[in-house]
């Protein structure tokens, strides 16, 4: 039997190769879709003026279980829409409520969600977000369907959606359920669950918004948007820079993320005989998700380039799979993923990872189940260890660190600060700028390499504890290095304030596992995305299958 090992976290931590994933079966939304196909949605009010303006509210219920997104709808002059963090009006606000609401929830709820950071929620809530409407895109479709005709297909596809999230907020902000009230749900065991239902229920709202407004526009003549059209919408999204320190802070949780993708990658090059069925159905989704690269529109030169090497590679790939003698062979998924390492880009190769992954339910299902990650269990440092046992584990997991000379001025370019305005993090050149004083502690490479040079003058038989008495500066990077022992995928093996930093890759990383696709960066600290577009309609999942996210009308 052929031994296949986890890949290395040197060569998979790397920002350049984590910045190239790409979503899979494993992704959040994905997983949201088939565990909620059976649940029951239903629209509960919707409240709307002509213009559509008011109140709607959607359940999603099972058994005793509800859940309601209760939508608020309003008018901003277009000078007042903005996709930056700073904004205090959007077009429209949402909050995802526990359980059915009253009217005195949702008279409370008004006067609260469409001011999000500046209102306040309560327990009863679970997730907040707003959102904008991409205006062209929303005006061509309302304009097209109240003369009675479907909107240019042609035009739509060049975004994708009507609405774009500037947030998604959760777990006890302002105001909102914490984490520990709901944890245990059978439900939404898995991670950002909740915030996927409100994007997805948000998504059925543009569409209800949009019919209902044509039709108030020419009653006699209008026409509902085509399900065909609707169903390849999703909601767009702006992600900044406030994204790119979660996966640094909760190590633990970014482990189970890369452990199960690692995990089902081995198990599936770990297949002695592949069937014909399941080739065909890689061949499937692999030609089916070449609409969506074709599809992929951005005029960001740094992602167009990763675009072309996408598309280059495939057409090598394609040209090599078609030779391949599939009859008998052993441990084919394992020949065909060292010739893709060997012979692609990282983009394409993670890529073909996520493809590998679509023919295989019973390996990954049970890994789904394990995205969480019990981070407060890690939490406490074992102070009676001693700094011989970290000097081992530093220079066992951190050896590509270690060799980062932090007295060259590339290496130690930016700080990462929180901005006074909005309480968000962001990046700057400490040596152009002001306020590195301030720096937050996310330079984890710098600070191990810190760590490590002073021990190396400390007695080695010291206790941890000890050592902390005087050095309670490193007490963050301690802790991070006892569970880097135990969580391999648990640190990023890069440089995050180096020169050659791209924060993009940091929020493609996460945004990969939601689920997003065709990435769009504005800058390299922020970008675009869209999210379940092609998914099933709400009175469709019950039928639905696991490769609408490769459905394309185009």
């Amino acid at each position: 039997m052929l031994s296949i090992e986890l890949r290395n976290p040197e060569n998979v931590m790397k920002l350049s190769r984590l910045g190239s994933f790409h979503q899979s079966k494993l992704s959040f939304l994905r997983s949201f879709i088939r565990e909620f196909k059976n649940w029951e949605f239903n629209r509960d009010i919707f409240d709307l003026d002509k213009s559509g303006y008011g109140v709607a509210v959607y359940s999603v219920r099972k058994n005793k279980r509800v859940y309601s997104l209760i939508c608020f709808s309003q008018h901003i002059n277009d000078e007042e829409r903005s996709d930056r963090v700073i904004a205090t009006k959007w077009d429209a606000a949402f909050v995802l409520h526990d359980g059915v609401p009253t009217k005195k929830d949702i008279d409370r709820l008004k006067e609260n969600v469409p001011k999000q950071e500046i209102g306040r929620m309560s327990n009863k809530e679970l997730a907040l977000s707003r959102a904008n409407k991409s205006v062209r895109i929303f005006d061509h479709v309302v304009n097209s369907l109240s003369s009675g005709k479907q909107p240019d297909i042609n035009f739509i596809n060049k975004v994708g959606y009507l609405y774009r999230t500037t947030a998604v907020y959760g777990s006890g902000k302002f105001g909102l359920a914490d984490r520990f009230r709901i944890k245990d749900r059978e439900e939404i065991c898995g991670p950002f669950r909740l915030e996927m239902m409100l994007v997805y229920l948000v998504r059925q709202f543009t569409f209800d918004q949009i019919n209902h407004i044509s039709k108030m526009k020419n009653p006699n003549e209008f026409v509902n948007l085509d399900k065909k059209i609707a169903r390849n919408l999703g909601i767009g999204n702006s992600t900044g820079l406030g994204m790119a320190p979660f996966i640094v802070n909760h190590p633990t949780l970014l482990h189970q993320w890369i452990y199960n993708r690692e995990k089902a990658l081995k198990e599936i090059r770990s297949i002695e005989l592949v069937s014909k069925k399941e080739i065909e159905y890689f061949k499937l989704c692999l030609e089916k998700s070449k609409k969506n690269i074709d599809n992929w529109n951005t005029d960001s030169n740094y992602q167009n380039k990763k675009i072309n090497s996408l598309k280059n590679d495939l057409i090598k790939f394609k040209e090599y799979f078609s030779k391949l003698d599939f009859k008998n062979k052993k441990y084919l998924w394992n020949e065909i993923y060292l010739w893709i390492e060997k012979y692609l880009d990282e983009e394409c190769s993670e890529y073909l990872i996520s493809m590998m992954m679509e023919p295989y339910d019973k390996i990954i299902e049970p890994l789904v189940k394990n995205m969480s990650a019990d981070e407060e269990k890690y939490f406490n440092i074992p102070s009676s260890r001693k700094l011989l046992d970290l000097k081992k584990i530093i220079e066992n997991k951190y050896k590509l660190i270690l060799n980062i000379n932090f007295n060259n001025k590339k290496s130690n370019t930016y700080f990462w600060f929180i901005s006074k305005n909005k309480e968000e993090p962001r990046i700057a050149n400490r040596y152009d700028e002001y306020g590195s004083d301030l720096e937050q502690p996310l330079a984890i490479a710098r600070d191990i390499k810190k760590l490590y040079e002073k021990i190396l003058n400390e007695n080695l038989l010291k206790t941890v504890a000890d050592f902390l008495i005087y050095n309670d500066d490193l007490r963050h990077i301690v802790r991070r290095i006892f569970i880097s022992e135990k969580f391999q995928y648990s640190e990023i093996q890069d440089n995050t304030i180096g020169e050659s930093l791209i924060p993009i890759d940091m929020l493609r990383l996460k945004l990969s596992f939601f689920g997003a696709q065709k990435f769009d960066p504005r800058s390299d600290k922020w970008l675009r995305i869209c999210m379940y577009q092609g998914a099933p309609l709400v009175n469709e999942l019950k039928n639905s299958d696991d490769t609408w996210i490769y459905n394309s009308i185009n």
